[in-house]
């Protein structure tokens, strides 16, 4: 039997006790990276006071699965076998799909433990009402194809959720601001970790947001298929124009920029750059 066991995507307490009684009994292991794996095991050994029989740990990901299995010896599948990803759910924006396919192919008795994902946190956080959602992954780095997915998520008739990294998370912001301003949306950084933290307004406002914080670790995305603002929105000039204390003042700014209240409080007692 082969089990493919999702990790935890930051805290370990998410780690099932199922998974770790499968990793009890098996004797090898593939992996997306072996010292990922093996150091994971290390500390989930050391808070759960377990001890792992692994003798054998297989690299298995995406540049290499299907020569290493169509070159694996048959027989090791008559024993208890898992496979694990970095963090995560297996197959999903990760390596596994072509071992799931193999077991299809061979008949051998395969099975996927329940378990922590991003992709769901994150719709699950974002409070959309729609039922539908559509997962696209990683966009592409550059040139057309980079092009062809923001408009994807532009046209799309569900909610769209992105995985992106630290290296690429600003680009994306200034992207969606500009291509979609005005779409509700919810960036999470380093989801179910220590420094955990969500960002939720417009695709402006986040991006004005992000220009402050810290952008460190891996980020998922989710971002409404409709505008936040339906007919004619409200807008900073027409809330200059209202007589209204600064302190309210301020907060609606906040809301319709995504920049903070206390910033534009300031702004509002100095005159400065309104």
């Amino acid at each position: 039997m082969v089990y493919f066991i999702p990790t935890p995507i930051g805290n370990l307490d998410d780690i099932s006790q199922r998974s770790l009684k499968l990793l009890c009994e098996c004797h090898t292991l593939f992996c997306e990276d072996t010292r990922v794996t093996k150091k994971l095991l290390s500390l989930l050994s050391e808070k759960y006071n377990l001890h792992f029989n692994i003798e054998n740990f297989i690299a298995l990901h995406s540049h290499n699965e299907k020569y290493v299995l169509d070159n694996i010896d048959m027989s090791m599948f008559d024993e208890t076998i898992a496979y694990l990803s970095d963090a995560g759910m297996p197959c999903v924006s990760d390596p596994g799909s072509y071992f799931v396919q193999f077991c299809q192919d061979k008949n051998i008795a395969y099975e996927v433990l329940p378990g922590a994902n991003a992709a769901l946190l994150a719709y699950a956080s974002s409070g959309f009402l729609n039922p539908r959602f559509t997962f696209y992954g990683f966009l592409p780095h550059k040139g057309k194809e980079r092009d062809t997915g923001l408009e994807f998520i532009k046209n799309s008739s569900m909610p769209t959720i992105i995985y992106e990294s630290p290296h690429r998370i600003e680009k994306l912001a200034q992207e969606l601001a500009e291509l979609l301003p005005e779409r509700k949306a919810i960036f999470i950084k380093e989801a179910t970790k220590k420094f955990e933290r969500r960002f939720v307004s417009t695709c402006r406002g986040v991006y004005n947001q992000l220009k402050e914080a810290n952008l460190k670790g891996e980020w998922v995305i989710v971002i409404d298929n409709e505008t936040t603002f339906k007919g004619n929105a409200i807008t900073k000039d027409d809330i200059m124009e209202l007589k209204l204390p600064p302190k309210q003042k301020a907060k609606l700014l906040a809301k319709v920029t995504g920049e903070s209240v206390k910033e534009w409080y300031y702004r509002l007692q100095t005159d400065k750059d309104i």
